[in-house]
């Protein structure tokens, strides 16, 4: 229950900041350009708290935490006194009003910035894509990837760590066509270069694992079954599990290590296992019975909620980088970028179908990364603000009415025809583009529902 409470606060906490930021975007460059704003607004509905400043601006906390918008003074609304007609933002050149709508996006990638640059601070410090397994039949054994490779770069892009591999892996989701390897052994400078064939890769597939699906797992050095924590109304927690317990062996076999537990779990959905846990130097038998898991590909799983306490890597494994300020500041704007890009590009394979519909996410999936993410820490939570930020701004700017890209596309049309869009053709795209975005909305909904 406090887990769920803490989920949903911070989810509104993300939610706040993104809205507000966003929302000050608008309101900052309109009042630079001589509009009016009658309401800065960060919430929906009945107003909770409202302060009015000496330009008559009302500042609103409303009821409904979804979203926020800026009123601003404008004819096409409400009548405009002779006093005030010059301070109205339908009375502004097509420039200004791209300036106003503009700066909302803006915000969410400045917002991006900071926030990377933030984390990038006092440094990074990931894994090196050391290879551990290699799948028979796969495609890394297509390629000729061994165990024991450090995986350098993926179709030529460099791949320091495991972040790396991952993010050039979802890059190629969906597509069909030669991938290719660069690897090499860790105590050699000798590389190698290989090449496999993806045909649809991951097409249709629902939030996919790209590693796993390539036919690999990195390198992790054996470690027990040490419980770090146990997820609350789970069957781990129901068999009266609890964190610092070692899981040492089930159904009176031995379990040396976490893998071996977790695969043993992993076999048994709806079975009961009688565990051995050690307790304080103590022994102690409890039951627990895996809960099913269904996955996308139809596979039914057994899952009990515990988290383990993760191994020590050796130092030679650890990929750790320094930063100026300035340099953190340089790797914080590329890095929204290149995210900006990854968005878009995702979303254009959402179009044409190279990426499943499945893999759209709606409220409740965000508010338990969110959640999640809080958990693990505050640089954790703090990237996936970054990460949500880009994304409002990303989607904030296509070109659909009713979101900030159709104003937009709109006041360009007027630049280049020297004359506004007809109100009765900006209505029609409204009406359409209302019914779009609520169509995405409601499948991102019932992708959550469904992953629950």
């Amino acid at each position: 229950m406090i887990d769920s409470l803490l989920t949903v606060l911070w989810f509104l906490v993300a939610l706040g900041v993104l809205v507000t930021v966003h929302e000050f975007g608008h309101f900052y460059v309109a009042r630079r350009c001589g509009v009016k704003v009658l309401r800065f607004s960060v919430g929906f509905g009945k107003q909770l708290w409202t302060w009015t400043d000496k330009q008559g601006t009302d500042y609103s906390l409303s009821a409904i935490p979804l979203g926020g918008y800026v009123k601003m003074l404008d004819e096409r609304e409400a009548e405009v006194s002779a006093s005030e007609v010059d301070q109205a933002f339908n009375r502004k050149g097509p420039w200004a009003r791209i300036a106003i709508v503009a700066a909302g996006p803006f915000a969410n990638f400045v917002l991006a910035v900071v926030l990377f640059w933030i984390m990038l601070i006092p440094g990074t410090t990931d894994l090196s894509p050391v290879i551990g397994v290699v799948d028979k039949g796969s495609i890394a054994a297509e390629a000729g990837l061994e165990v024991g490779q450090e995986i350098v770069a993926v179709d030529g892009e460099p791949t320091t760590t495991r972040q790396a591999v991952l993010q050039q892996l979802v890059y190629r989701m969906g597509e069909t066509g030669t991938i290719t390897f660069t690897s090499k052994y860790p105590e050699s400078t000798l590389q190698y270069q290989s090449e496999a064939q993806l045909v649809d890769w991951l097409k249709g597939e629902g939030d996919p694992d790209v590693v796993e699906s390539i036919g690999i797992s990195f390198y992790q050095p054996a470690f027990k079954s040490l419980i770090s924590q146990v997820v609350d109304e789970s069957p781990a927690q129901r068999a009266g599990l609890k964190p610092g317990d070692e899981i040492i062996g089930a159904d009176g076999a031995v379990i040396p290590s976490w893998t071996e537990w977790v695969a043993y779990v992993r076999a048994r959905p709806n079975q009961q296992i009688a565990i051995d846990v050690q307790r304080n130097g103590e022994l102690f038998n409890l039951n627990i019975t895996p809960e099913p898991i269904t996955l996308d590909n139809g596979e039914v799983i057994g899952r009990v909620g515990v988290g383990v306490v993760l191994p020590e890597y050796p130092e030679h494994m650890l990929r750790t980088q320094h930063y100026s300020l300035l340099e953190a500041g340089v790797k914080a704007a590329e890095k929204t970028w290149d995210t900006s890009v990854f968005v878009l590009m995702s979303l254009k394979k959402l179009i044409v179908g190279e990426i499943s519909t499945k893999n759209l996410s709606g409220p409740i999936t965000i508010a338990k990364v969110a959640g999640a993410s809080a958990k693990a820490g505050m640089s954790y939570y703090v990237g996936f603000l970054a990460l949500l930020s880009i994304s409002l701004g990303v989607f904030n700017l296509l070109p659909i009415p009713v979101l900030d890209g159709g104003h937009l596309f709109y006041y360009l049309i007027e630049v280049i025809k020297g004359s506004p869009v007809s109100e009765k053709v900006q209505m029609i795209g409204y009406q359409m583009g209302l019914v779009l975005v609520a169509g995405v909305m409601v499948l991102a909904l019932y992708n959550d529902v469904m992953r629950l």
